[in-house]
């Protein structure tokens, strides 16, 4: 067999048999399921090294070309978090104050949102993802990234499953725009902001709306 060293051998799989598979799905999926959006946080700490692990899971994400063009910035500095919150809040006040179309606010109106943010102060973490337009070699020539959104998309969902199954909650924030955050949190213009991931432990009895999730007929086609 002729070596090639741009492959390796996969390692690590193990093969379940079909009922495995199916008793592992619906194990996931009951886990899973629990996960909801809260916006209300309890100041309880979170570990340090409980966050790397998440980071590291979306990092094991598909990307295009492996060009893994995402970066993770994880702020719990409270200064920082009440510049990134007065920041947001300017853009939510412009937004529900005519920006965004009244159809939109319409649908938002059942959730009781607002341009108050306080979350991004209570909750001990919040993680800025940063969608990596291009890279730079040492040369300083530019490294093009490919299928960034849909990479970076990927990483994002896996980081919050990996932050849900680890116990925490999450709330996903996206100020529009949020170029602010590359100015507070001194990142290059090769990143443009993708997502604010607020996460922690919930506060006690918290509330959340009262939702259902689409069927399978609805969400799938089986042809």
């Amino acid at each position: 067999m002729i070596q090639n060293e741009n492959f390796i051998p996969l390692k690590g799989y193990q093969k379940f048999s079909n009922e495995e598979c199916f008793s592992k799905s619906e194990k996931f999926f009951n886990t899973v399921k629990l996960r909801r959006t809260v916006r209300e946080f309890s100041s309880e700490p979170v570990l340090k090294e409980t966050i790397e692990n998440c980071i590291k899971s979306a990092g094991s994400a598909p990307s295009g070309a492996n060009m893994q063009p995402w970066h993770f910035c994880a702020v719990s500095d409270l200064g920082l978090k009440k510049k990134i919150r007065i920041a947001a809040e300017k853009e939510e006040k412009e937004f529900y104050g005519g920006k965004a179309p009244q159809e939109w606010l319409d649908v938002l109106q059942k959730f009781e949102t607002n341009p108050e943010k306080p979350f991004l102060e209570d909750a001990p973490w919040l993680i800025m993802i940063f969608e990596k337009k291009y890279d730079l070699d040492i040369d300083g020539k530019k490294i093009k990234h490919y299928y960034t959104k849909e990479s970076v998309g990927i990483a994002s969902g896996m980081l919050i499953t990996a932050l849900h199954f680890s116990g925490l909650v999450t709330l996903t924030h996206t100020p529009s725009p949020m170029n602010f955050l590359n100015d507070i949190l001194d990142r290059p213009s090769n990143e443009k902001p993708f997502l604010v991931l607020v996460f922690g432990y919930p506060k006690e009895n918290v509330m959340v709306p009262n939702i259902k999730r689409k069927p399978i007929p609805e969400i799938a086609s089986f042809m």
